[in-house]
């Protein structure tokens, strides 16, 4: 590795943060052996149609209340505070700049990463970083070589349980980690708020609290 600690890019829109995520997070973090990750609310996404978003600050306070205790998982304003569109590669350099020693990761799901064409500066995006790709139930991580230039494709590599990412790095940038992915999705957890249903089991009962508070995902009157 050129650097000396493994930074991982947990980034989304987290409405809301809920336990797939967390649990996403866990496996990757030890499968990869990370140092720390970070989970990275946008601001504004890119990719998805701006509806039914909850404001940023309480994005980013659920995942406060989800990530408390864990000093591995760091909860980041860092896009929130740009106050723009979210874009990789502006993250990706203001992250560079600011952990200047660490060698960043993005985590991203399978079914995200097939899109990557459509990021802007893509290919400057797989040149300044790597990739953790994360299976996703209904897509084959075999598919990411498909939507890759001929270039890109020799950076592909499986990281299999207990293998180290220092001995593939930097022949390898993309890494194919399969996860038990659970079967929870943020427009599940926002329907069943919306209904006035119980989300326990969704989300960290701190953050099922606070959506109840803060009345979120509910019809407005």
């Amino acid at each position: 590795m050129r650097r000396t600690s493994k930074l991982g890019l947990f980034g989304g829109t987290f409405n809301p943060v809920h336990l797939g995520h967390l649990q996403a997070g866990e496996e990757v973090y030890r499968k990869a052996q990370l140092d720390r990750i970070l989970f990275i609310p946008s601001y504004i996404p890119p990719h998805k149609k701006v509806r039914n978003i909850a404001p940023a600050e309480h994005r980013l306070a659920m995942l406060r209340l989800a990530l408390a205790g864990r000093q591995e998982f760091i909860p980041s304003a860092i896009e929130i505070e740009d106050h723009r569109t979210s874009y990789s590669i502006f993250t990706l350099r203001k992250i560079k700049r600011l952990y200047p020693r660490a060698e960043p990761f993005f985590l991203i799901g399978v079914d995200a990463f097939l899109d990557i064409e459509t990021w802007k500066d893509y290919e400057l995006v797989l040149e300044e970083s790597n990739f953790l790709v994360m299976s996703r139930p209904g897509y084959q991580l075999a598919e990411v070589k498909k939507v890759l230039a001929k270039r890109w494709q020799s950076k592909v590599a499986w990281l299999e349980e207990g293998e180290q990412l220092d001995l593939l790095a930097p022949d390898y940038t993309i890494f194919l980690v399969e996860i038990n992915a659970l079967p929870i999705s943020a427009s599940e957890v926002r329907e069943r708020a919306r209904r006035g249903e119980s989300i326990a089991g969704l989300v960290p009962a701190a953050v099922a609290d606070y959506i109840r508070q803060h009345r979120l995902y509910q019809d407005k009157p």
